[in-house]
């Protein structure tokens, strides 16, 4: 029996899956073209997780990843997160999770599912590691999904005050021309900013009069209204 598979399924909320399908962007040419959704909020998800990620066997994980259903994914990527948390002082478990996560990629197909699990596993794996696997994934991922991976991973170095890393995946995304990528690294120089604004605006300033707005605009979210203005009408 599949307890998480089970679980899920039980909590299935038909009424939910039309605004989940179109907030996903599920329609044809769409990134999230053709996925389904059982209608499943995700602090619902996380409780299930919670309750039955100690009983979770690979096998049922391995089912679940590849469910056709959205949130069964992410019930998937949330237990290892579990796993993982949970095996600290069982390197070799913990190295399995990573494995696990980075072979079965293709089914983490859309934003919740990279931004909800990869800093809490890949991040956190290498805070005391060589970390071109990240510069790897963002330069090379086989989709915008992998790429995106690539950059989000690195807050849990910003967590920890190190940002270089940061700065240094957002040089090879700089112009990427998906708006997926664009706000991920929006979104990791504005963290990255919120523990040293001087250094994220010396990183803007020979950059931000080329890189995409969305990018921008997301980076200087925390500035004072004034530094915004004066970046947004120069470039």
């Amino acid at each position: 029996m599949n307890i998480l598979l089970q679980e899920m399924m039980g909590c299935a909320d038909p009424s939910q899956v039309e605004g989940l399908s179109r907030f996903f962007k599920t329609g044809p040419g769409e990134y999230g073209e053709g996925d389904k959704f059982l209608g499943i909020k995700v602090p619902v998800t996380r409780d299930v997780v919670k309750r039955v990620w100690g009983e979770v066997s690979e096998p049922a994980l391995e089912e679940c990843i590849a469910s056709e259903y959205h949130e069964v994914r992410l019930a998937a990527l949330l237990t290892l997160v579990e796993i993982f948390k949970h095996s600290k002082k069982d390197i070799s478990r913990q190295q399995h999770c990573i494995d696990f996560y980075l072979s079965h990629t293709r089914y983490i197909n859309n934003w919740d599912l990279v931004d909800l699990s990869c800093y809490p596993l890949l991040g956190e794996w290498l805070l005391d590691k060589e970390r071109s696997l990240l510069y790897n994934l963002a330069r090379n991922g086989d989709s915008i999904w992998e790429q995106r991976i690539g950059m989000v991973s690195t807050m849990a170095f910003v967590r920890k005050g190190q940002t270089a890393d940061t700065y240094a995946i957002a040089d090879i995304l700089l112009h990427h021309p998906h708006d997926l990528i664009q706000k991920a690294v929006g979104w990791l120089l504005r963290e990255a900013g919120k523990r040293d604004e001087a250094a994220l605006k010396a990183y803007l300033e020979p950059r931000y009069q080329t890189m995409p707005r969305t990018m921008l605009r997301y980076a200087i979210e925390k500035f004072s209204d004034a530094d915004r203005q004066r970046y947004l009408a120069k470039q």
